[in-house]
């Protein structure tokens, strides 16, 4: 192998090294962010499959008003919550900014109805504090309170809202 070669790959690894070394250093957090009326919220990147704009739902009997319904994407028959209903706030008709977040957690899949999308961001873990203390660990659907310069995101407890509670 030539010298020069060696050294371009020498680079790269120190390149990839770099990246690497401030997520475990400083344990950064990969969140989407999202509105829900006028509150921001967010999920771990990793817990999203897709995001997709709205398309046609099959409402199911004996569910609670929230669960708007299920839809079928590729063959997947899927739940879809609005979380507006979830967080006790009031329906809102879907416009050009709504869209249906498609989460995974083991292997469960749901949608999410929400607002409108804001943008991804990165956090350090210590720039995330924990829930309010105001509420019952059982009900809670906030993991965190993710701190920017200029507003709070709340990160959401996946596990807690798709919790089947019917």
């Amino acid at each position: 192998m030539s010298e020069q070669l060696q050294q371009v790959l020498q680079n790269q690894q120190q390149q990839k090294e770099k990246q690497d070394k401030p997520d475990k250093e400083e344990g950064i957090v990969q969140l989407v962010c999202f509105m829900v009326d006028e509150e921001e919220f967010a999920v771990p990147i990793l817990s999203i499959q897709e995001i997709i704009k709205p398309i046609e739902t099959t409402r199911v009997p004996s569910t609670p008003d929230y669960v708007v319904g299920v839809f079928n994407l590729r063959g997947t028959v899927i739940p879809l919550i609005d979380l507006r209903l979830k967080f006790s706030r009031e329906k809102s008709a879907y416009n050009d900014d709504t869209r249906f977040i498609v989460i995974k957690n083991k292997n469960q899949r749901s949608g999410f109805v929400i607002d409108k999308l804001t943008e991804a961001i990165r956090l350090k873990e210590s720039d995330i504090g924990s829930a309010p203390e105001s509420l019952g660990e059982e009900d809670n659907h906030i993991y965190g309170v993710g701190q920017r310069e200029d507003r709070i995101v709340s990160i959401l407890r996946i596990e807690s809202i798709l919790k089947r509670t019917f």
